[in-house]
């Protein structure tokens, strides 16, 4: 028993009646064998079709030698008559996808002798892998002359060769297959060997977008936008590219330029905001460096690196010890203890042990993170400071 397979007769065929052979209970649905079919199953890289028989919705659709299998959630009562009909949005979607790919495969081989050794058509993207480095400049001629191959409205071309013509057939995917091999030819683009349904000429396929390319296994994995996908890839960024122009208050066309403009002068205020965060923090240390001998100070404006830049800045106006600590008693604290002529570690590491805390360093400077309340955590500093100078 064999399913008779409609849709390699007419790609575009999306209604059928076809009677029911067989509905056996299938792990949590069922699965249902027809003598005929327009549902295209899973392979070749590209998802079955979804569709109804009758009301009932075919969620997967697999063959298995020869026989078509249609993966339900509700029984149909075998020998009876049904209408079957595929979402033809999602199949000429599909379509325009793998007829596109079939164009791409075929250049990138004629002209660097690659093989596409994965593809992949997804909900979103297609992804093809080809076995060769190929750069960035090389996809945008490679796109170019695919769309080339679509406004030329060529006619795909399928054909089924005996054993004898394909021995001497030059063909992509040529390798061993049971039982009749389906050849799909895009004339002076492509031949290859290919169980999926196409669009009937490649005008149908609408315009061919290489959107991305990256280094993958040796090769590169090329990303790829067919037809509405390209369009609805070419709307968003158009929207984008607007939304970014008035932004800037500059043409579209000058957004990339607009956009080094901001970045140039967000580095140059960076730099600005730095040296003036410098100045103010070596005020604050003068500041603090006339208070006493050890200087102890909490701040919840302190970021990154600041904590031990302040605490130099203490130190280089000859303070013996300086602890800044960084946080809030909710979130914790950050610290950073520093001396130009004590041994800082022994102090650090009765601090992680009495306040919950985590870190170390070298003899002149050490940091990590505790937990407490600020004014025990000071008074316990101010402590063993007055212990460690004697």
């Amino acid at each position: 028993m064999t399913t008779e397979k409609l849709y390699f007769q007419d790609s575009h065929r999306s209604v059928f009646d076809a009677r029911v052979l067989s509905c056996e209970p299938w792990k949590d649905g069922w699965r249902i064998v027809l003598d005929r079919t327009v549902f295209f199953p899973e392979g070749g890289g590209q998802y079955a079709d979804p569709g109804f028989l009758g009301e009932v919705e075919v969620v997967d659709v697999h063959e298995k030698d020869g026989v078509i299998y249609h993966y339900t959630k509700e029984p149909i009562e075998a020998g009876q008559k049904v209408e079957g009909r595929i979402l033809w949005e999602v199949r000429f979607d599909r379509m325009q996808q793998h007829t596109g790919e079939h164009i791409v495969s075929g250049l990138v081989h004629k002209r660097f002798g690659y093989q596409n050794v994965g593809f992949h058509l997804g909900s979103e993207d297609c992804t093809m892998d080809f076995n060769g480095e190929i750069t960035k400049e090389e996809i945008r001629e490679i796109e170019w002359e695919a769309n080339r191959a679509v406004v030329r409205n060529l006619e795909v071309e399928v054909t089924y060769p005996d054993q004898k013509v394909l021995q001497t057939l030059v063909y992509r995917s040529k390798i061993e297959i049971e039982g009749q091999v389906r050849i799909v030819t895009i004339p002076e683009y492509d031949v290859c060997a290919c169980c999926a349904p196409h669009v009937k000429q490649t005008g149908e396929i609408g315009q061919i977008r290489l959107t991305g390319v990256q280094r993958y296994k040796g090769g590169v994995r090329v990303t790829m936008l067919c037809g509405f996908r390209a369009l609805e890839d070419y709307r968003r960024k158009a929207e984008s590219t607007g939304c970014i122009s008035s932004a800037l208050c500059v043409k579209e066309e000058d957004v990339a330029q607009g956009g080094r403009k901001i970045k140039n002068d967000c580095t140059e205020w960076k730099q600005r905001y730095a040296q003036l965060k410098r100045d103010m923090l070596a005020i604050r240390a003068e500041r603090l460096a006339g208070q006493s001998e050890d200087v102890i100070v909490f701040a919840d404006d302190l970021e990154g690196e600041e904590l031990r830049i302040l605490m130099n800045l203490v130190l280089d106006h000859g303070k013996r010890l300086c602890a800044v600590f960084g946080g809030d008693e909710e979130h914790g604290f950050r610290y950073v203890i520093g001396s130009r002529i004590l041994d800082m570690r022994p102090l650090a590491k009765e601090l992680n042990e009495t306040f919950h805390g985590r870190g170390g360093g070298k003899s002149e400077m050490v940091q990590g993170s505790v937990q407490g309340n600020e004014s025990e955590m000071r008074a316990w500093i101010q402590e063993k400071a007055r212990k460690m100078n004697g």
